[in-house]
């Protein structure tokens, strides 16, 4: 037996509201938020999931 080392990604997205003057500052505040766990995507719209295999063997990704 051989052992493999597989990876499996993730894309999950969710809205947040943020009230403010313009979009920057809304793009702004959103990262600050998320960075201080104020907005958490729990358990957010799953997007993509991805497989392959890394390490030695490597493959490409491929959506399942």
């Amino acid at each position: 037996m051989k052992k493999f080392i597989i990876a499996i990604e993730e894309t999950v997205s969710q809205t947040f509201d943020v009230l403010t003057e313009n979009v920057d500052e809304a793009l702004m505040i959103a990262q600050s938020k998320y960075r201080k766990c104020e907005f958490v995507l729990e358990p957010g719209e799953l997007i993509c999931k991805q497989i392959a295999s890394v390490g030695d063997n490597p493959t490409e990704w491929t959506e399942f």
